[in-house]
């Protein structure tokens, strides 16, 4: 079984990120949590250089990564970089576990108060506990936890059962963090016919199918609903085989409207990108920022922002085919940029228009802090499936989730 865990994709995990201030005992932590030689421990300050990231199983939780980063006190060139680092691998924190150690704990607080403005819940950890006993660290805790109303839990590696007290707050937590999201939402239910357009463009790797498609067809089973899965081509005799039209039907967004327009009048349409785009996104302000396409001109600047830090092949949907509509419907001088992973721009604020993949190699939390910081910076931000929609004429015609 935790083989499996361990294979699960890093997008649908549960990210825990552990920070705090070097030698705060974090990576001493994340040893004790997951009950393996994960991280360096050394007194050396910044032994953690680059995070360290651990795949495991939690009961209660499921499949999860740790993230050990660098202190977050780090100084110099060096230093500060491992900081931004330790900054990116929080914008993809689900839940934040903070090592206090030092008495100084304005930083810790700083972050603690910056996660809870983003709704992600904390866990406080009395780092090397030990050096103050056990009486002293449960009432530095105690304190602690008034201050930042977040639980705070004394840890040393040598007293049994601290790790299983922090593993029970991070269940806790995570059962705080809200109703579970699904890809397809309340668009079908149990019985339900659907259809999977699925193109094998040379992007998709050889015999096999793209995370997307796979994520969906496993809901849609879970769910009972009976699945079709067609290519293009082959659809036209799927409807014709068919005794009772689809429910809905969802494609790749690049041949939204060829199969638009194949299907009978009020068949529901939506695309695997548009899916994950209320799966794992804002849909509300993604289809409201669609709208601005209309308002571009020649002058305005558009982002690409990719997840995948692939090869670019012939057509690439986010480098070809989407800046190739834009140019076709706002003009041939757009500026349109590209940035993928998460090499995603500080400054924002310079774009008219973001429009995002779908996100599958990323998790919720990392687009949300994306649609978070284009909010801030007042820049529409919608995403590949539906502003391909939206350049092709057939938004309105789509159904989102």
């Amino acid at each position: 079984m935790s083989e499996l865990y361990n294979k699960a994709s890093s997008a649908n995990r549960t990210h825990i990120g552990l920070f705090g201030r070097m030698n705060a005992g974090k990576s001493t932590l994340l040893n004790a949590l997951t009950d393996q030689t994960v991280s360096i421990v050394s007194s050396r300050a910044g032994t953690t250089t680059d995070v360290v990231r651990k795949p495991m199983e939690i009961h209660g939780i499921g499949a999860c990564t740790f993230l050990d980063t660098a202190g977050i006190d780090d100084s110099g060139e060096i230093g500060e970089l491992r900081v931004k680092a330790a900054g990116k691998a929080a914008a993809q924190t689900d839940i934040a576990v903070m090592v206090f150690y030092d008495r100084d704990d304005s930083l810790e607080r700083q972050w603690t108060e910056e996660f809870r403005k983003r709704k992600v819940p904390v866990v406080g950890v009395l780092g090397h506990a030990d050096e103050l006993g056990r009486e002293a660290a449960w009432e530095r805790a105690a304190k602690l936890e008034k201050i930042l109303g977040i639980p705070v839990i004394p840890f040393a590696d040598k007293w049994e059962g601290c790790a299983e007290e922090i593993r029970k707050a991070l269940v806790e937590a995570a059962a705080g963090r809200g109703e579970r999201r699904t890809i397809t939402g309340n668009l079908v239910k149990a019985g339900d016919s659907v259809i999977l357009v699925m193109p094998q463009d040379p992007q998709a790797p050889e015999g096999r199918l793209i995370q997307p498609e796979v994520q969906t067809i496993r809901e849609l089973l879970d769910k009972h609903c009976i699945v079709h899965c067609t290519a293009a081509e082959e659809l036209p005799a799927l409807l014709a085989s068919l005794k009772e039209e689809p429910e809905l039907v969802i494609t790749d967004s690049q041949i939204f409207r060829e199969v638009h327009d194949l299907l009978p009048a009020g068949v529901k349409l939506t695309s695997f990108s548009i899916l994950f785009a209320g799966f794992k996104g804002d849909m509300r302000y993604f289809a409201d920022s669609a709208k601005k396409i209309e308002e571009l001109t020649e002058d305005s600047r558009v982002l690409i922002a990719e997840c995948c830090t692939h090869a670019p092949m012939e057509e690439d949907i986010g480098r070809v085919k989407i800046p190739r509509l834009l140019r076709k419907a706002v003009g041939e001088k757009v500026t349109v940029d590209v940035k993928a992973g998460t090499d995603f721009p500080e400054d924002a604020g310079k774009y008219d228009l973001i429009i995002q993949c779908g996100s599958c190699m990323f998790n919720r939390r990392y687009v949300i802090s994306r649609v978070e910081q284009a909010k801030r910076q007042g820049v529409p931000m919608t995403n590949y499936g539906i502003a391909i929609a939206q350049l092709t004429g057939i938004l309105d015609e789509v159904t989102l989730p």
